[in-house]
């Protein structure tokens, strides 16, 4: 279905042409061209670290930061109920096993309840900046210092929330805040941790290229054709987050005192906008009609198949999934594309 109003849309309005046409003329379109590294260098830079791993995807950022840090069959790492299952899939793709934990009433990991989750086998916690929301670093910091633990931020959802743990990873899909198209990032400050996500990406190489690996690695490298765009795109991410800002006021003021309708706390960068509404599917095919696409919010990872523990029904997570919802969110829409969007919503609602 073709929407008016689709749930998010790329902005290209800065130097992504220009990059990539120099990308195909010069004839470097594979992984070894130059704005590979001037990407990674930018971001890093941006986020107040000092080295950037390019990759394939948000989800192999993930899995190369858990590989870096030694994550293997035996281990455990912590991870939120209320996520994209990419989260926990990388966690598997490594042989260990996902530990889950609730949200709170912001979406993100409950911090007072990680400690009682934490095993002898425990060796990572993952939190997610969900929706733009930033975790509350400081007590998971203090548990991975007392246990001897390491800290992944899975921040797909939160370009511009500056990394605080041993690695971030983010997500470039054409959805989030900016994008590659396809592609991902990592950021940390250790050298070592930095080589040794460079090197599994790259199928784990010897310095002869002798074709002998010594290690299960991959093919997880970034094109030169997708780091022009992420390059030109980390070029305006101030300004494609300030937009997003106003964005998430004009809603805010739009929505606030609908009867049906729940805000949800700020978000410290805004990804998409999530609220909680009353008959969510008919809200959703009522919305659909009129052009505006929407999107349901994350199901608990005890209710995904592959993860299926029967304590799903009784999370805060399942509660927020029940209702929640996320609406047209993207640095292309006009103030009177919301305008439009949060009149069809409350036209809804006063029916």
């Amino acid at each position: 279905m073709s929407y008016r109003f689709p749930v998010s849309m790329p902005s290209l309005r800065g130097n992504e042409l220009e990059y990539t046409t120099k990308a195909v003329t010069d004839g470097w379109i594979s992984s070894q061209g130059p704005y590979v590294p001037q990407f990674e260098e930018a971001f890093a830079a941006y986020n107040n670290v000092r080295y950037g791993v390019a990759c394939s995807s948000g989800t192999t950022a993930l899995t190369l930061a858990l590989r870096a840090l030694g994550v293997g069959p035996g281990d455990e790492v912590i991870v939120p109920e209320f996520t994209m299952i990419a989260s926990a899939w990388a966690v598997t793709y490594t042989g260990a096993t996902p530990v889950f934990v609730d949200c709170a009433d912001d979406l993100n990991i409950d911090v007072t309840l990680i400690e009682e989750k934490i095993t002898p086998r425990t060796k990572v916690i993952m939190p997610v900046h969900v929706y733009g929301r930033q975790c509350d670093m400081e007590p998971i910091l203090e548990l991975a210092y007392e246990y001897n633990l390491r800290v992944v931020e899975d921040s797909a959802e939160a370009h511009g929330v500056k990394p605080t743990g041993d690695i971030a990873a983010f997500s470039l899909f054409a959805n989030k805040i900016i994008t590659s198209g396809e592609g991902g990032v990592c950021v940390t400050n250790d050298p070592h941790l930095a080589r040794q996500m460079a090197h599994l990406r790259g199928m784990a190489f010897t310095r002869d290229h002798s074709f002998l690996h010594k290690k299960l690695a991959y093919n997880f490298r970034m094109t030169n054709l997708q780091a022009a765009v992420a390059l030109a795109q980390t070029e305006r991410l101030d300004e494609i987050i300030a937009t997003r800002a106003q964005i998430e006021k004009r809603y805010d003021e739009g929505l606030r005192g609908i009867d049906g309708v729940t805000l949800m706390p700020p978000r410290d960068v805004l990804w998409m906008y999530d609220l909680r509404a009353e008959r969510r599917e008919e809200l959703m095919r009522f919305l659909a009609e009129k052009g505006i696409e929407t999107r349901l919010f994350f199901k608990p990872m005890s209710r995904q198949p592959g993860y299926l523990d029967p304590v799903w029904p009784a999370l805060n997570a399942n509660r927020f999934a029940e209702d929640g919802l996320y609406l047209p969110t993207h640095a292309e829409l006009t103030e009177d594309d919301q305008d439009h969007i949060v009149g069809q919503v409350r036209q809804f609602y006063e029916v």
